[in-house]
């Protein structure tokens, strides 16, 4: 059985280390941010056509205790396609993600790792009633 002065002991001691791998997970993970961010600001901004071959949405589910409040968020991702054949998958905002649908074509944006837009080429709708009913309904006003 061990006394108080000894369970302080021991968990003076596994205090310090367990401190001690936290913060060189933290650090881990912050220089490796660092060099991600330092390394695409060096490479050139790049303008390639591309396709965007698929979309998908990461939803996290968080659950307060003390309240009993629920909350969820939702991360957007697009894939493109380039000439090259290789595949891209870029995290976007909701907005652009809502804006977006599988085939569409486009010129990507990027700089290294980091997205940085997608402009969409121009369509034309195969249905064109709809835009005459517009027409017409718009020029009796």
């Amino acid at each position: 059985m061990q006394t108080g002065f000894e369970v302080l002991d021991t968990a003076g001691t596994i205090f310090p280390i367990f401190f001690f791998i936290i913060i060189t997970i933290l650090l881990v993970s912050v220089s490796g941010g660092l060099y991600r961010w330092f390394s695409n600001n060096k490479k050139p901004i790049l303008s390639v056509n591309s396709v965007i071959s698929s979309k998908r949405t990461a939803v996290t589910h968080h659950h307060d205790s003390d309240s009993s409040a629920h909350h969820s968020s939702t991360t957007y991702y697009l894939t493109f396609e380039v000439e090259s054949g290789d595949r891209l998958e870029f995290r976007v905002s909701g907005e652009e993600f809502g804006q977006s649908a599988e085939g569409d074509e486009g010129t990507l944006t990027l700089q290294g790792s980091r997205y940085l837009g997608f402009e969409r080429n121009g369509r034309i709708h195969a249905d064109t009633s709809l835009d005459r009913r517009n027409v017409r309904r718009h020029s009796h006003m």
